[in-house]
């Protein structure tokens, strides 16, 4: 997942390195068509907007979300492949408890994917020890493996806390500018505050759509972080009974 995360990461800011090109043309041919009467695309006025809000705290914003879609997909991956089918896992050790002992039974835990068969590998290892520390054993290692479900998650609520946060900063910084642009001008007029407003409200817009993004990847991960852990404490109670009931 290391790998994932880092091809990602460089995918993204090998996109941002390439972005400066493409606004600088969009820029020029904004130039060129600026008495065309024609609509503009979505992309072309997304763009436009992003060059007007400025380099600096638009290209702040930008690497936020570049970073945090990386950690997302990351997680995204990463969860998708540790999700199993715990009542079939269960079916196939209670059938490898029965025929060929616990050693089948940690066969089939170590040929499976997921946290939840390498739980069950933990308690079936501890199984000569009694039933007792086969659970504690279980316990134990699901908080390992819930901490590796949660990892990362806590860097994308950073993001998604960041990007509102350069925003309103820009906007700020926006006003300001345009409060010396009047203090220069000596008048309060709309053509000499329009500019520095303008800019203040453009980093605020896309401050809070970089944020609305990865919320809603966020939300989705946590989801599937709780649908995970629930299976493995479901899974746990049932691994549990089974040893109770083959130690007999």
């Amino acid at each position: 997942m290391k790998r994932v995360f880092t091809i990602l990461a460089i995918t993204g800011l090998l996109l941002f390195g390439a972005a400066p090109k493409a606004i600088a043309q969009d820029a020029a041919n904004t130039e060129q068509v600026a008495d065309d009467t024609e609509a503009k695309t979505f992309h072309q006025e997304l763009k436009q907007r992003f060059i007007e809000g400025g380099p600096f705290f638009m290209g702040i914003v930008l690497v936020a979300l570049i970073l945090g879609l990386a950690i997302a997909i990351e997680r995204i991956i990463y969860l998708n492949m540790a999700t199993t089918n715990t009542k079939k896992l269960v079916n196939k050790v209670d059938d490898a408890l029965a025929s060929g002992g616990v050693e089948a039974a940690k066969e089939v835990c170590r040929n499976t994917k997921g946290p939840v068969a390498s739980i069950f590998y933990q308690g079936l290892d501890r199984m000569d020890e009694g039933v007792d520390a086969a659970e504690k054993a279980v316990v134990g290692y699901g908080g390992v493996q819930m901490g590796l479900l949660e990892k990362n998650i806590s860097w994308l609520s950073l993001f998604i806390a960041l990007a509102p946060m350069l925003g309103f900063m820009g906007t700020v910084i926006g006003m300001i500018s345009a409060f010396d642009s009047i203090q220069a001008a000596g008048d309060i007029s709309p053509t000499v505050v329009a500019g520095g407003i303008k800019v203040a409200l453009l980093t605020t817009v896309f401050g809070l759509i970089v944020a609305i993004i990865l919320q809603i990847f966020y939300n989705y991960i946590i989801s599937k972080v709780d649908s995970i852990v629930n299976n493995m404490e479901d899974a746990s109670i049932s691994l549990v009974d089974l040893l109770v009931r083959h130690k007999k």
